[in-house]
């Protein structure tokens, strides 16, 4: 445990006064309404809700789960997660203006507004249910997780004294500000979290233990980690750590954040954009941030925890007040914390204590205007007023923070976590790239997969059928094919479903073109039906920009990997792959740029 100056106690306490400031302060206008409490009445700038997406996925368990990855599988192992910036850049070029168009207050009302009937009933109020309380719940344990393994490790405290203590704060800004506090804060906290994170990998590469960067590139424990590919000759690892996640994982998966055409929390800032081009700009400068940016601070001190805590014994017996159901590799980003001194330990526990409300004051409100719009006012009380709704949605917003609390006290690690609810994801991805453009999905589609990915995913992972099949010793196929063959099975079935079952009404899938014209091949039966009765759905005015998108989506991911890779080898010490790589950076931006005026959106 560590002990806290007079200074690092001014910083903490400075930075939760100002938050809760900013959430008292647009308290009433938050309160008006449901439009206001959860997407800011629509009038927000991309720079603010980019950095406001930013802020969000800079949690406390990020760099937790990028440190046990680190010491796990080297740098390359973070490929799990950085395979999603395809996914990203395919919402940024070509969904991010969809979603604008849309105008639904949440992402799970556009089922209703795509498909129509009962099906769509049904899978929006199971949705919100399942994503609102259920999954988010699980996203929201793993981040107070990560808070109690930091107020172990740092500070002494018990794991329920971590909840109280961080939670009751989040929970009484989250509630009181709505949507437009989660946002202004998270400009705070953003510049908070960037300088701490920064601050902290500086000091701690510098340490006597660690020697500076040149030592630690060199050291035997660290020198077959730094490689940003896998071992090629290593079948095992390359395909599991690169081949799945850039072949299947980005479009098949559904994660947090990393939904396969937007969702969540992204969409929800998308939809508070005060257009298609502010959705299209936050979602891109969030990318940028969020891969070529951030990941370099956290990765060099999981570095620097291999020379100081070499394994786990040696982070037990420098803590050895650690439970042992919470001990784990992620443990040694909060163990090299404790060796920051005044001041700098202050501004860095105040980051940590940024990552956190921003994170959980997001999924709170996102999970919140789930079970508000898209439950409460369309199963309970559909003539509920405004002041009640903002209510219930305050009410729900405490009732999710009480829930993922308790869940997060019975936690192990965050890797853990992460790997079941890519699991249970799998296969559905692909249904929420291709229902914007292919007329013939319906909501038995979604239904399926949705419910067909979790049956084989908790066959697969908790039951001995999984062991049967998958082990590199005894079973049928590698470990490593799990995750594809949960992906195959969910496609093939939601794919027969789809031909076995009516298609959606004509009436339905006209008012959904006519709303959203999202062009394409996949509608040409529609249209040319439409067409032959004398009904107008086409908006002349708009081109099909989808193959510019994806040419943009190519460009843009070539920028952000090397801009990623290219801050790797300047730090490496490696010029040459360094100079390389930030020439085509800027080459890519520049072409970039160029394609970019195809997709902005004419706003009259």
């Amino acid at each position: 445990m560590i002990q806290l100056s007079s200074i690092d106690y001014i910083l903490i306490i400075s930075f939760f006064a100002i938050t809760l400031f900013i959430g008292v302060y647009v308290s009433k206008k938050s309160g008006k309404n449901t439009n206001q409490f959860f997407l800011s009445g629509r009038n927000m700038p991309w720079w603010l809700l980019g950095l406001s997406m930013v802020a969000t996925t800079f949690s406390t368990d990020t760099p937790n789960l990028v440190t046990d990855i680190v010491r796990n599988n080297g740098v390359s192992g973070n490929w799990v997660w950085w395979a999603f910036l395809i996914t990203g850049l395919l919402t940024v070029f070509v969904y991010a203006k969809l979603w604008r168009k849309s105008s639904v207050n949440t992402d799970i009302e556009f089922y209703e507004l795509r498909y129509g009937g009962a099906p769509a009933k049904f899978l929006r109020k199971f949705r919100a249910i399942y994503l609102g309380v259920f999954f988010n719940i699980l996203a929201m344990s793993a981040v107070t997780l990560a808070a109690i393994k930091i107020g172990q490790i740092m500070l002494g405290l018990q794991p329920w004294e971590t909840v109280v203590y961080a939670g009751v704060i989040t929970v009484i800004f989250s509630a009181v500000g709505g949507f437009k506090g989660v946002v202004y804060t998270d400009f705070i906290l953003f510049f908070v979290a960037m300088v701490g994170a920064i601050g902290a990998a500086y000091y701690l590469v510098n340490i006597p233990e660690v020697g500076g960067l040149s030592a630690l590139l060199e050291n035997e424990h660290v020198v077959n980690k730094l490689s940003m590919l896998p071992d090629f000759n290593d079948t095992s690892t390359l395909i599991t750590l690169l081949v799945i996640p850039l072949a299947v994982q980005w479009w098949s998966a559904w994660y947090p954040g990393a939904e396969p055409g937007g969702g969540g929390y992204i969409a929800q800032r998308m939809l508070a954009a005060k257009n298609e081009n502010h959705a299209i700009g936050a979602t891109f400068f969030f990318n940028i941030m969020h891969y070529a940016l951030r990941p370099w601070p956290w990765i060099i001190v999981a570095l620097a925890s291999l020379v100081v805590f070499p394994d786990l014994a040696s982070i037990q017996d420098t803590f050895p007040n650690v439970s042992q159901d919470k001990l784990g590799h992620d443990l040694a980003y909060s163990a090299m914390l404790t060796k920051l001194p005044s001041g700098l330990l202050g501004l860095v526990l105040a980051s940590l204590v940024a990552a956190y409300m921003s994170t959980i004051s997001t999924h709170l409100n996102w999970g919140s205007s789930y079970i508000v719009n898209d439950f409460y006012k369309q199963q309970i009380n559909p003539n509920a007023s405004e002041k009640t709704l903002v209510a219930v949605g305050r009410l729900s917003t405490v009732g999710l923070m009480v829930f993922s609390a308790l869940f997060a006290l019975v936690l192990q690690n965050a890797l853990q976590l992460f790997d079941v609810i890519l699991m249970f994801g799998a296969g559905t991805g692909l249904i929420f790239i291709l229902r914007w453009f292919w007329w013939r999905i319906n909501a038995w589609s979604e239904i399926t997969a949705m419910f067909i990915s979790g049956v084989v995913s908790i066959l697969f992972n908790f039951t001995n059928l999984g062991d049967m099949l998958f082990s590199e010793a005894e079973g049928l196929l590698p470990t490593y094919a799990k995750f594809p063959v949960v992906v195959f099975i969910t496609t093939v079935i939601w794919i027969l479903v789809t031909f076995m079952t009516k298609p959606e009404d004509e009436l339905v899938l006209h008012n959904f073109y006519r709303k959203i014209q999202p062009g394409g091949p996949g509608w040409k039966k529609v249209l040319d039906e439409a067409k032959s009765n004398n009904i107008q759905l086409v908006d002349h005015n708009e081109g099909w920009s989808v193959p510019s998108g994806i040419v943009a989506m190519l460009l843009g991911c070539i920028l952000i990997y090397s801009c990623l890779f290219a801050t790797g080898y300047w730090i490496y010490g490696d010029y040459t792959y360094g100079i390389i790589l930030t020439v085509l950076a800027l080459l890519s931006g520049f072409l970039l740029s160029k394609i970019w005026q195809k997709i902005k959106t004419k706003i009259l």
